[in-house]
């Protein structure tokens, strides 16, 4: 809460455009959820070393690997988070060189591409368990695609054409797609307790598949046929990386930042949810089967 009670001060120090309440509320629960994400990951690394010797080494090998590219996501999202900015439009809050394009978009790169093996080694480990080959193929494919969707977002960003952007937010929807599809397929082989992790999984891929053909694709689609539309000149690749480090425009106008408002909403929340819940499925549903054996057993103790 100083944290944000600190840059709200800042802000309105600022010698830019009125401040908007409004914008000024919704940068102070981000901050604050941002705050808490850091918080849940710091818990979910103690409770892990906590049941390092009750659980099996792969398992727990596995879940430090998650909970290590968790923390690229969680950080690099935290950072984008309080030091917001909208990287084709070459706006932010703050008049910093950390709010530079070129630095958000890399801190952006490392944790999305985190985020994307976070997933793939979840695919991976529960097509192991139930010998789906189907299941790991789709699971390699997952960071190769965001590799390219990385690649796609960076000529966007450096350009200023939206046609980058609008095939990069293409590629994490099929990836969402795949993601989901491979999880249904797998998913009327895996034990009970997984089967249940993974019906939830199932429900969030496909609203966030939905969303990403209803809503995002689309905005950025829009942008890019506008543009076409006015015959925007666009940068070249070396005149965009000179542009996006050393231009930044401070703006504290509700209607410059309300369009990236839901996106950046979802994104710095759910996303991380999702992201630090993917360190303890695994562990979860052994947890189950493990709970499920014991009444089991006591059952047909009780049987007899």
């Amino acid at each position: 809460m100083t944290l944000a009670a600190s840059g709200n001060a800042f802000l309105l120090l600022q010698p830019v455009d009125r401040t908007s309440p409004g914008l000024m509320a919704w940068w102070t629960i981000l901050c604050v959820v941002s705050l808490c994400n850091i918080w849940m990951w710091w818990l979910s690394a103690r409770a892990l070393a906590n049941r390092r010797e009750s659980i099996a080494p792969p398992l727990f090998t596995y879940q430090r690997w998650q909970l290590i590219l968790c923390a690229g996501y969680v950080l690099g999202c935290a950072f984008r988070a309080i030091v917001p900015r909208a990287d084709v439009q070459r706006f932010g809050l703050f008049d910093t060189w950390i709010s530079s394009v070129f630095v958000g978009r890399s801190v952006a790169t490392v944790a999305e591409l985190c985020f994307a093996a976070q997933w793939a080694m979840f695919l991976h480990h529960v097509s192991r368990q139930v010998d789906s080959r189907v299941g790991m193929r789709i699971a390699f494919t997952l960071v190769p695609l965001i590799f390219v969707a990385e690649i796609c977002s960076w000529y966007g960003v450096l350009t200023t054409a939206y046609i980058g952007n609008t095939i990069e937010e293409s590629i994490w929807a099929l990836s969402g797609a795949l993601l989901t599809f491979g999880m249904v397929w797998i998913r009327g082989r895996a034990a009970p307790p997984t089967r249940a992790l993974l019906t939830v999984a199932i429900g969030l891929g496909a609203l966030y598949v939905v969303y990403m053909c209803c809503v995002d694709v689309p905005m950025y689609a829009s942008r890019w046929l506008a543009d076409e539309a006015n015959g925007r000149q666009y940068l070249t690749l070396s005149q965009g990386l000179w542009d996006a480090n050393s231009r930044w425009i401070v703006t504290h106008a509700w209607d410059e930042w309300h369009p990236e408002m839901p996106w950046m909403s979802l994104y710095f929340s759910v996303g991380v949810w999702c992201s630090l819940a993917l360190v303890h499925l695994p562990w979860l549903a052994e947890r189950e089967r493990f709970l499920a054996g014991l009444s089991e057993t006591a059952r047909l103790s009780s049987a007899r």
